[in-house]
C-alpha cells in the first residue's frame, strides 16, 4: 500500500469521476485507475463503483474512506513538520512565467534580501501547468502566473491576486502602429507576430483574439522576457499583460513601447500560488510578504 494510493481514492471522492481527478493530479486515468485498482486487491474490497457515467466510492470505500482521510491527514501533518525543517535551511524556490519581472518579480526579491539577511531564493522559468504541478508536488514554494478572469485553481493551490493589468500590443518604440492611440486586431493581423508556445496564458489569448484568422507569419517563444527582445530587434510585434512591459528595461530604454487593443476589455491577473497547508512554512511566508509589500497590498492579507 502507497500514500499517493489512498490520496487517488480521496480525489476520485472529491472531484467525482476518474477523468476530473487525473486531471487535478496530473496523472493519466489509466494509471490513476490501475493504482486504485491494485489497492482494490491488496486490501480486497471494490473501494470505487466504475459506471460509464463515471466512478463513485462504493459502500465499501465510504467505510474505509475516514480512516484513510486520517492517514492522509497525519501524512499532511508530517510533511509540514518536515517542509517547515528543510525550507528554512535552503533557497525559496520560485516558477515563474516571466511576466513582471521588472515590475514584481526583481523588486520582491530585492526586498526580501534587505528584510531578511542571509535568506535566498531559486527562480526558475516555467510553463503554468509546470508551476501548478511542481507546487502540489512539492519541487516549488511559490508560483507567480497570469489568469485570465473566471481561470479557477486546483482545489490544492492557495493564490494572492497581486497585479490587474490588460493584455496590450507590444512592438518597436519607432513601428508605425505606434502612432496609433490603439491597435485593432485586423491591424495586428497584417504584421509579423511573436507569439507565446502553447502552454502559456497569452498563446491561448491570442488564439481567442485572432479567431481562425491569424497573422500570416507568427513566431513562437518561451515566455515574455525573450519576447520582448524579438520585439526590440524588429521580428514582430506581440500580445503580453501591461505590467510585463511597463518598466521593463527595453522599455525604459526606448526600445520597445505598447498600445492598448480596440475594443478589448480583457483583464489579466497576476497571481502568486503557494500550495494549501497549515501553517505555511515561515520563511515561505516571508517571501509572499515581500511580493505583497512590492505590489501595494501591505504584509498581511
Amino acid at each position: 500500500m502507497r500514500i499517493e494510493q489512498l490520496e487517488y481514492v480521496a480525489a476520485v471522492t472529491q472531484h467525482g469521476s476518474l477523468r476530473r481527478a487525473s486531471e487535478q493530479l496530473h496523472i493519466s486515468q489509466p494509471a490513476l485507475s490501475e493504482a486504485i485498482a491494485k489497492l482494490e486487491r491488496e486490501l480486497g474490497v471494490t473501494l470505487l463503483d466504475r459506471r460509464r457515467s463515471g466512478a463513485r466510492i462504493s459502500r465499501e470505500g465510504r467505510e474505509l474512506l475516514r480512516g484513510m482521510e486520517e492517514v492522509l491527514e497525519a501524512v499532511g501533518r508530517l510533511r509540514v513538520l518536515a517542509g517547515d525543517q528543510q525550507v528554512s535551511t535552503r533557497a525559496i524556490r520560485i516558477g515563474t512565467v516571466n511576466a513582471g519581472t521588472a515590475r514584481l518579480l526583481l523588486p520582491a526579491v530585492h526586498h526580501h534580501q534587505r528584510t531578511t539577511p542571509g535568506a535566498t531564493v531559486e527562480i526558475r522559468n516555467l510553463q503554468q501547468h509546470e508551476i501548478q504541478a511542481g507546487l502540489v508536488e512539492g519541487s516549488l514554494d511559490l508560483g507567480l502566473v497570469n489568469l485570465l478572469g473566471g481561470d479557477d485553481l486546483p482545489p490544492d493551490l492557495v493564490g494572492t491576486t497581486l497585479l490587474h493589468g490588460r493584455p496590450v500590443v507590444v512592438m518597436p518604440a519607432d513601428h508605425h502602429l505606434a502612432e496609433h492611440a490603439e491597435v485593432t486586431t485586423a491591424q495586428l493581423r497584417g504584421e509579423p507576430f511573436v507569439g507565446m508556445r502553447a502552454g502559456y496564458l497569452m498563446h491561448r489569448y491570442a488564439h481567442r483574439l485572432f479567431g481562425s484568422e491569424l497573422p500570416r507569419e507568427w513566431h513562437s517563444t518561451d515566455g515574455a522576457e525573450m519576447g520582448k527582445m524579438m520585439v526590440a530587434e524588429g521580428l514582430g510585434i506581440s500580445l503580453l499583460p501591461d505590467y510585463s512591459v511597463l518598466g521593463d528595461p527595453l522599455e525604459r530604454a526606448g526600445l520597445i513601447t505598447f498600445r492598448p487593443i480596440a475594443g478589448d476589455a480583457t483583464r489579466v491577473i497576476m497571481t502568486l500560488l503557494h500550495r494549501r497547508r497549515l501553517p505555511v512554512p515561515q520563511a515561505v511566508a516571508d517571501v509572499v510578504t515581500a511580493f505583497r509589500v512590492v505590489a501595494g497590498l501591505g504584509a498581511t492579507a
